[in-house]
Order: structure tokens, then sequence, then C-alpha cells
């Protein structure tokens, strides 16, 4: 089956590609191996689902906008130094004077509950300390500049964990996934994270109100059946019909991207007409396995706004996450984009025999027949 023409990116255009709202921390990790408890020294890093994505989207060579609060604390001019680093448009941050910049310490084997290990690896649990109650991102709230902000780009790129950090921040997710004329394209991760819901009874209901309210949604397999009690991929779908684009993450064996036709009208809901598209995950050596669900979200965002089939997007989303699992950070140098394009491109046989480690970013890539008839093409 042929897969459906790309939607259209909207009416208006905005003044950037995609703009990102949502919270950013330092991070702290590890200088070697062993528990919080006992390692002497750490590293400091960035850390947050919506800046990841601007950034990788910004070395993508996309406009992107990251939309936030942080404190007025040297922590702060950290966060907005590194993400304004990678080309991320900062100047809609504000800096709040009453309360501080998040931070969190993880060790090493950190894994967000929507990111299964890719084939090939070994999963890894780890400790992660977050010192984020009260953050200046916490204080985010319905207002006129925030509104402004958001509504700059094409698209309109959200998470669920926002919508967990305070009532306020609840309210203003509400505002901005509300459907109505002239919005842009609102992208959302659920990004389910059992934690940040503690002591609330509701925390999934939240989630599917919201993703329900937006036109393309990221959701995890795993999270989708901690959440909701949901087993597959269709089964999600049959929960969410709303959402023009549904697009999960099924781990180890891939992505499944579920685009309704653009001549069927929404009076089909709940059973839209659907174009239903699959592509496996990549064979990867994992370094650390963080990020991967925030490079896979960027790696389609991009392929969607290049008016990439459908199939391409959800390649472009696994190149994107195997580089964020083969860096030691949450952010991961993605492949040059003409480099990204020809592994996109390889037929099923090439893609199949890809496995790809720590620096594979940097190699060129190889062209498709050549791909095809190596016996395992490692990179």
């Amino acid at each position: 089956m042929t897969a459906a023409a790309p939607p259209p990116l909207g009416s208006r255009p905005g003044d950037v590609d995609v703009v990102c709202l949502g919270e950013s921390m330092v991070t702290f990790r590890p200088s070697g191996p062993g528990r919080l408890a006992d390692v002497p020294s750490f590293d400091r890093g960035i850390g947050g689902a919506e800046s990841n994505v601007a950034c990788v989207l910004a070395r993508a060579g996309h406009r992107t906008r990251w939309v936030s609060r942080v404190g007025a604390d040297g922590f702060g001019d950290h966060l907005l130094a590194a993400i304004a680093s990678y080309g991320v448009d900062t100047s809609a941050v504000r800096r709040d004077p009453d309360r501080p910049t998040g931070v969190y310490f993880r060790t090493s084997g950190e894994r967000a509950v929507d990111v299964a290990p890719p084939r090939g690896t070994d999963d890894h649990l780890a400790e992660v300390v977050y010192y984020r109650s009260g953050s200046a991102a916490s204080a985010m709230a319905p207002g006129r500049d925030v509104r402004v902000a958001a509504r700059s780009g094409r698209f309109l790129h959200l998470t669920g964990i926002t919508a967990a950090l305070s009532a306020g921040c609840l309210a203003l997710m509400r505002e901005l996934t509300a459907r109505h004329p002239g919005r842009p394209l609102v992208s959302f991760d659920v990004n389910y994270r059992v934690a940040l819901w503690q002591g609330t009874t509701n925390g999934p209901e939240v989630l599917a109100e919201l993703a329900r309210g937006c036109d393309l949604v990221f959701v995890g397999q795993d999270e989708a059946a901690a959440a909701w009690g949901l087993r597959d991929a269709d089964a999600v779908r049959a929960a969410l019909p709303e959402p023009a684009t549904l697009v999960v993450k099924r781990g180890a064996a891939g992505a499944t991207v579920f685009a309704r036709r653009e001549d069927a009208p929404r009076a089909a809901l709940p059973r839209p007409a659907d174009v239903v598209v699959s592509a496996p995950a990549l064979r990867v050596d994992v370094v650390a396995p963080v990020g991967a669900g925030d490079a896979f979200a960027a790696g389609f965002l991009s392929g969607t706004l290049r008016g990439l089939p459908l199939h391409e997007r959800l390649r472009h989303g696994h190149l994107m996450a195997a580089a964020a699992l083969t860096a030691p950070g949450d952010l991961g140098e993605p492949p040059g984009r003409v480099h990204a394009d020809r592994w996109a491109a390889l037929d099923a046989d090439g893609w199949e025999r890809l496995r790809l480690g720590p620096g594979w970013t940097g190699c060129p890539a190889e062209a498709e027949d050549r791909s095809a008839k190596v016996e395992d093409h490692t990179v």
C-alpha cells in the first residue's frame, strides 16, 4: 500500500519550525560506576525532554525555540548557554528570581519508562534523584506572553511531564492542547512517569485527555500498558482516534505510525481510516539508554517538516534515537542530513544488517547497494 501524502503543515508559517515548551534541568552524572552514595564526583550536563527535542532538531537544520522558566541562578545561566549553543532560540525563556532551576542526579543506566532497550542490548536500571519541587519551571501558567511564544512556530511540541509539575502547568497544557482555528500543529509525547504522578489518581486520564487534543502523538507501548492497560498498537489507536498521526514506539520491535487519510472525515471517528506503517528498530551498541525517546520524536518531526514518506519519518526517528543511545549524555550528535537520508533509504535487508556503535554519526553512509550486499554492516 502506498502511504498517504504528508499532512499539510498548516496555514500560518510561524517564525520558527518547532517550539518546544517544558522544563529543562541541570543533570549530574557520576564520573564512574557505582551507586549515588558511593560516587565521589559528577559530570554536569543538561536534561529535559522538550529542550532535548529542540536541540536535536536545531542540530538537524531546523529553526527551534525553547519556552520555559529557569531560576536567576548559575544553573539557569548554564542551561540557557548550553541549549543556545545547539542553535536553539532561548529568547522566550523567563528568569525567576524567587524559584530555583531544577537539578537531578542519575547513574548511567537510567532508562525512561517509554524506552525499551534496543535489539541486542541488556536492560539497565538506575538511581535517579530529582530536585525539582518548587522549581522555576513549575511556576509556568496560562498567560499572554507564554501563549504567544508557544504559538509562534509551525509545530508546538509538548510532553506529559509538564502537566505533572503543578496545577498552573496543567492549566497551561490544557489551554495549549485545546482545539481552535489558527493554532499551530501540536505534537505531544505522552512521557508517562509514574513518580511524577504520585499522590494523584488521575494521571493516566489527564494524559489521555491531553493526547486527544493534539495532532501528532508519541507513546511507548510499555507506557500505554502501564498507564491505560493497552497492550498493543492497535489498542492504543482505538483508544486515541482523535490525533491525525499516532506513533506507537514498540521498543526493540520498532515503531508503528497510524496516519489518518486526508480524505477521511472526522465523522469516521472513533474508527478512523488510517494508513498504518511500521519500521523495525536498529541494532545499537548502547552507551547510555537516556534521551532516546526525545531523539526519536525529533527525528520523526524532522521528517514530517520535510514532507518525507511515513516509513522514512520512522527511520529518521530510529536514527536519531541511535545517536542518543551511543552517546554518554541525554544528547547525541545526530548524523548529517545527507548521510541520514541515505541510511533511511536503505532497503529492508540493508537496514536489518546495520549495527551502530559510538561515533557512528561521524562515519559516511554507505551506498544502498553496498550495504545490502555486506553480511553485517557495522559502523
